[in-house]
């Protein structure tokens, strides 16, 4: 009993990235193939770097014949490739290498996030369109559908950077798109980027505003709850 279990556990173990399994039909893999390849790659970590077709089809359900066929197509799509290698003798001989399969692997992971990102970004898109007209109480115009895609387009706002200046605007009581365009220039010509950052400048300038309100009561003039971006 005990010497079986030393001879299972000297037959090792080969590490699979999970992602070959989630991604193996995006690649144009069927079942089969993909057995096919790991069972190459099972060779290929025992130093077994050239399987014949005898030696792979025998560890399927599929004839030699066939073995040979899927070796092919799988050759042609670039999957894997057979390298010439020499070793140290100077002895010429032939090997599987799976790094083109990895590498189609790598490109469908990048393909699968930059679709998952937009996918996102139209979700904030919709959603910022959503909170536009939420705020303002209708539909909003063409013109103004224009102009949050110019914010986010040729201005390269985040969505997030424009919802927190559409707050402002209405925290200061000037609900309107120029308003909110002259909040945008200000955070952008002075670095602002995150919500974070957002908070902390207006923190500042109400810090100054009420600073400034104190002074004109003094004076018996009225103070100025707010920042006003439009004077700057």
């Amino acid at each position: 009993m005990k010497s079986n279990l030393l001879a299972w556990m000297k037959e090792g173990t080969i590490t699979i990235p999970a992602l070959l399994f989630s991604e193996y039909r995006n690649l144009n893999l069927n079942e089969y193939e993909l057995v096919l390849l790991l069972n190459i790659l099972t060779f290929l970590e025992k130093g077994h770097e050239f399987p014949t077709p005898d030696e792979l089809s025998a560890r399927m359900t599929i004839s030699i014949s066939d073995c040979n066929e899927m070796l092919r197509r799988l050759i042609q799509r670039g999957l894997i490739e057979i390298k010439d290698v020499y070793s140290s003798e100077g002895i010429r001989f032939e090997k599987y290498s799976v790094d083109p399969l990895w590498e189609k692997l790598v490109d469908q992971f990048l393909i699968n996030n930059r679709k998952s990102k937009e996918i996102s970004n139209k979700a904030e898109e919709t959603d910022l369109y959503t909170c536009f007209e939420k705020e303002f109480g209708r539909p909003l115009s063409p013109f103004e559908c224009e102009s949050l895609a110019m914010w986010m387009d040729d201005d390269h706002h985040d969505p997030v950077i424009i919802k927190a200046a559409l707050r402002e605007a209405v925290m200061s009581g000037k609900l309107n798109f120029r308003y909110i365009d002259r909040i945008l220039f200000e955070w952008k010509k002075n670095g602002i980027k995150t919500i974070e950052q957002a908070k902390n400048h207006g923190r500042k300038f109400r810090q100054k505003q009420t600073q400034k309100g104190t002074v004109t009561e003094n004076s018996h003039q009225p103070a100025v709850p707010f920042y006003n971006w439009l004077e700057q």
